[in-house]
């Protein structure tokens, strides 16, 4: 018998019959055997353990290519070293966006211990603990401390040296000059929401106050604002006093302190003698109109107030807590060959990223997030792709649907609805004016989102065009591309199945999904059938202005529908219930057809080898892009799958695709696994947690068709990875549909009806399992068994 680890060895059988006779000893042995049950059972099932992803360098950076992502998903940082020893931090914030809609950062923070104990020694190491969300930098006694507060905007930089050194914090401004828009500077490129069409504007420096004898503080003020030019030129100028400037007047800053310091300069603190503890906190505040520069302060130094009343060793253990928290609610941990600690190692990372950046005021950008990273330009130099200033991202300032989306749905499985908060948020604050949008160009009720929007739910002013008489957007790619909306809908569908909030449906999703369907029936003729008639229209952006009955939306409709008509009473009224069966009655069929030479025909036409497929739409002409907008029935709308009729048809879909992508934006990871297709999906997966970009911290991804980092590709290869183990449908749990059987997991993810399943993966096999509710166990369909 093997000896359980931790209960003593009782040798002498005569002692251990006369001891058991002692209740006492019974009592304790049955502890030690429970004890050693449970830890036995924890270590089967699997807890989580996200230190073992946890990355570590061993030498100085140089610049900040060379950074780690830390946040509290407001505020960030990219925080790196360089050669000298010196500690720099590129401050962002979620809601900091300029005058022109520039998605700003805070500033720069540089920190130079003299004599350097990390420069020029042995035993250096850098760890970005995703435990605790923090940056440790070490080298023999020597430690500092950078961690952004889960629960408060502030920064903490805190150090503990084996000898005293002298400590300098200096704040690093590049915005320190106005810059006329239509003159190069740094400020300028990176703009594609506004193109190269001249304008009248400025931009504002940032401004600093003078330094009080320990605290530095600064702001950037946005004395003008592109949205009264965004209106006018969309022919919207009506609505100026009905919605207020969400730029006009915004004011973003913060303020350092540093204990034992003290300002020698508006931009400077400096250690009054040596240290051997340093503690410098950064405090940040975002105001907007109608508050002003000095309501501004006013805030700014009651959050320094409140801060200060929580001790800091109070505020680390919250802050723990609130990590420990996250890391709970849900993890994937792998093992098997060599490169499951890729994937694993690449998921956690993503996840974390995400939790970093996206609880704030506004989602996380596809295009970088929160961390992007720049340097320093001359006055007269415009940013572009290769040198650019710390403000820069490719593709600018406006929310992409098609790319933002892939941020977000694997989220729903973690359970990390905080974190999706802010991009429901985005489209709910920017529905009254999408409404009215839809009144004053097309006189009927509904709201519509053009793909690539501004914050506020408006196109932006490149696709719509500049000085454009018509209401319909310029641009061939974006004319017709709303499907996204019925895509956000889709997302909080899932959020009620997993939740089964009444609350979130009644106030949140159906006033939207009634928006978003009442334009789709309203704006559109009804054919000789009756069926709504999607013409002209647009399939994604691969198949533009010619389609008809488009399969993303058309399919997007049926799901949505058949799913909102599943609400129970109470939730939706008999009128609203009504009103979705008449529209899904309206609703025309998705497009099937034969292949051509094996593949999806471009024009329609052409030599059939007889395989049936989902077509891109009814009708449609030849590709523009390079999507594969019929398997949108699969991916995000869920029609065809594992379990579900006709699988054949969706598989040939699949195989017929005229443009494979499995990283980026593409989304083959997501479809092969929704079919089953356990191959393609390890491959997938593997190729988008590989796609390593060109930055030390390499899980920033590969720029590809995006920026850095392309958050689009870690949340499309953990959504690949999650329906890999499991997937929903309605009540009915599928585990293992698409998953090597050579790889071992252990894991917790989210299901529809406030369910939880946690389990060990091994030889293809599910090993261990808790399912709560215990309940929810028979919905479960697990290969190998009867269920």
């Amino acid at each position: 018998m093997i000896q359980p680890e931790g209960v003593p060895v009782i040798k002498n059988p005569r002692y251990f019959a006369m001891l058991l006779r002692s209740s006492v000893l019974t009592t304790l042995l049955c502890g030690y055997l429970l004890a050693a049950a449970i830890s036995s059972w924890c270590k089967a099932i699997g807890t989580p353990d996200p230190s073992r992803n946890n990355v570590v360098w061993d030498s100085l950076g140089s610049s900040e290519l060379d950074s780690m992502p830390i946040g509290n998903g407001d505020l960030a940082a990219n925080v790196w070293t360089e050669q000298n020893g010196d500690l720099v931090l590129l401050v962002a914030k979620s809601d900091a966006w300029s005058e022109l809609n520039k998605l700003d950062k805070i500033a720069r923070i540089r920190v130079r211990l003299t004599d350097n104990p990390f420069a020029g020694t042995g035993g250096f190491t850098q760890t970005l603990h995703l435990e605790n969300g923090s940056v440790e930098i070490r080298s023999g006694g020597n430690r500092l401390l950078i961690w952004v507060d889960a629960n408060r905007p502030v920064l903490h930089i805190q150090g503990d040296f084996a000898q005293p050194v002298a400590v300098e914090a200096r704040l690093e401004l590049w915005r320190n000059r106005v810059h006329p828009y239509n003159q190069p500077s740094p400020d300028r490129g990176g703009l594609f929401g506004l193109g190269n069409h001249p304008l009248p504007m400025d931009w504002a420096a940032d401004t600093v106050l003078p330094a009080s004898s320990h605290r530095l503080t600064w702001y950037h003020l946005n004395p003008t604002s592109i949205f009264p030019i965004v209106l006018e030129q969309q022919h919207l100028e009506s609505l100026q006093t009905k919605y207020p400037d969400p730029l006009l007047n915004r004011c973003f800053g913060a303020t350092l302190v540093g204990a034992g310091m003290i300002g020698i300069d508006n931009r400077t603190l400096r250690s009054t003698g040596k240290l051997k503890k340093l503690s410098v906190d950064l405090v940040a505040l975002t105001t907007t109109a109608p508050d002003t520069v000095a309501t501004w302060q006013q805030k700014l130094d009651v959050l320094i107030r409140s801060s200060k009343a929580t001790s800091p060793q109070l505020a680390w253990k919250q802050h723990q807590a609130w990590w420990n928290a996250f890391w709970n609610r849900s993890w994937i941990q792998l093992d098997g060959p060599q490169e499951t600690r890729a994937v694993e190692q690449g998921y956690a990372i993503q996840r974390y990223m995400m939790a970093a950046s996206s609880r704030g005021a506004y989602p996380a950008k596809f295009n970088g997030g929160l961390f992007t990273v720049g340097h320093d330009l001359p006055d007269d130099v415009d940013s572009n792709e290769k040198e650019h200033s710390p403000d820069y991202r490719r593709w600018g300032g406006s929310y992409w649907n098609q790319n933002n989306r892939l941020l977000y749905w694997p989220l729903l499985a973690t359970g990390d609805f905080d974190l999706i908060k802010p991009w429901f948020d985005m489209y709910l604050q920017a529905l009254p004016l999408a409404k009215d949008r839809t009144h004053a160009y097309y006189h009927h009720d509904g709201a519509a989102f053009i793909e690539t929007m501004d914050f506020w739910g408006l196109p932006n002013l490149n696709d719509y065009g500049w000085d454009h008489q018509s209401i319909e957007v310029e641009s061939h790619y974006m004319r017709y591309h709303i499907q996204g909306g019925i895509e956000v809908v889709a997302q909080m569908l899932d959020q009620y199945d997993l939740t089964q909030d009444a609350e979130f449906a009644r106030d949140k999703m159906l006033p939207f999904a009634n928006a978003i369907l009442t334009f789709y029936e309203q704006h559109w003729p009804s054919d000789e059938n009756g069926k709504l008639l999607l013409s002209p229209s647009q399939s994604i952006e691969t198949y533009q202005l010619d389609a008809v009955n488009p399969t993303p939306d058309i399919a997007g409709l049926h799901s949505v529908v058949e799913r909102l008509l599943q609400l129970p009473i109470g939730v939706v009224s008999d009128r609203q219930r009504e009103a979705w069966k008449r529209l899904r009655e309206k609703l025309p069929s998705i497009a099937t057809g034969t292949t051509f030479h094996s593949k999806i025909p471009p024009h329609g036409q052409g030599e059939s080898d007889g395989i049936q497929v989902l077509l891109p739409a009814r009708s449609y002409g030849g590709t523009k892009n390079s999507e594969n907008p019929e398997l949108y029935a699969v991916f995000p709308y869920r029609i065809y799958g594992v379990g579900k009729k006709d699988l054949t048809l969706a598989r040939d879909t699949f195989t017929a695709r005229l443009f494979p992508r499995d990283t980026c934006w593409g989304q083959d990871g997501e479809d092969a696994a929704l079919l089953g297709l356990t191959a393609e999906s390890q491959k997938a997966v593997l190729d988008e947690f590989t796609e390593y970009g060109d930055q030390r911290f390499k899980w920033f991804w590969r720029s590809a068709s995006d920026w850095i980092p392309d958050l689009d590709n870690g949340g499309a290869g953990m959504m690949t990875l999650q329906l890999m183990l499991l997937q929903s449908d309605g009540r009915r749990i599928q585990l293992l549909p698409a998953w090597p059987s050579h790889w071992t997991a252990d894991f917790k993810l989210h299901a529809p009806y406030r369910t939880t399943v946690q389990g060990h993966v091994e030889n293809g096999r599910i090993t261990h399992l808790v399912v709560t509710p215990e309940a929810r166990r028979k919905d479960l369909v697990i290969p190998g068994t009867s269920q």
